[in-house]
């Protein structure tokens, strides 16, 4: 139904609406058409899909499921942003049936993290821990293409930013929920993407240079939890940060 819904909607032409908000001194307005409604509507069908296979999971019990819904629904949002941007042909094609693998190998991932005690379940952890990074490097260089401005992309990328720091902790620590230090990332994700909107980077170099603080401050957190000490903690992040940093600037 998800990849049904996305293939469909570039045959259904449905009118542009223009709403807008006029604040003291500026105007804000956006465009709702149909492609917007498609990714909400597929955005709520993958969190459902994945809450509905996830009860009948066995070690589920009382367990709630919404922290396992949240990449899925994520993933199905993301993965309609460059379909609906790419003209319908072979580039297009392939991007559909890799975002269908990849939302099926989401899923999957997700049911089998349910169980901390499943032997598979550090390779589903790093596995969803690497897809949540890609999925944020490809909206942040999606919104990008796209032109969007600051008040558009700022919450969405903030909002990823979010999803993707308290998701990867609570992976990494084995059901622990740290919203104090996600909310500490965000916020400096939020202030690094505010401030890069108006360099003239190209997509890839905004993207990457977006995903280096948002990688390394989680990881650097996940590290101090574990118990590391400070100095061993932040090498990792440190390295991955200039690496990726360095990357960028070569790239732009």
């Amino acid at each position: 139904m998800i990849l049904l819904a996305y293939a469909a909607s570039r045959f259904v032409n449905i009118s542009p609406r223009e709403l807008g908000l006029q604040l003291p001194g500026f105007y804000l307005g956006f465009q709702v058409n149909i492609r917007t409604l498609v990714a909400l509507l597929v955005a709520g069908i993958t969190a459902t899909g994945a809450d509905l296979m996830l009860r009948d999971h066995p070690g589920l019990g009382s367990k709630r499921t919404w922290e396992h819904w949240l990449l899925p629904a994520l993933t199905a949002w993301t993965l309609g942003i460059p379909l609906n941007q790419l003209p319908v042909g072979l580039q297009w094609l392939v991007s559909f049936v890799i975002g269908g693998a990849l939302l099926m190998l989401v899923l999957v991932a997700e049911y089998i993290a349910v169980d901390p005690q499943d032997e598979r379940y550090p390779l589903a952890s790093a596995g969803l821990t690497a897809v949540s990074y890609a999925l944020f490097l490809i909206l942040a260089i999606a919104l990008r293409s796209s032109g969007l401005r600051l008040f558009l992309i700022l919450p969405a990328l903030t909002i990823a930013a979010g999803l993707v720091s308290l998701r990867t902790l609570h992976l990494r620590l084995s059901g622990q929920w740290l919203f104090l230090p996600g909310l500490a990332i965000t916020l400096i994700v939020a202030y690094i993407t505010a401030a890069l909107h108006y360099w003239p980077f190209s997509p890839i170099t905004f993207g990457l240079a977006i995903l280096a603080p948002a990688y390394s401050l989680t990881s650097l957190v996940g590290a101090l939890y574990e118990g590391e000490p400070f100095r061993k903690a932040i090498v990792e992040p440190a390295i991955v940060l200039l690496t990726v940093w360095g990357a960028a600037l070569w790239i732009s």
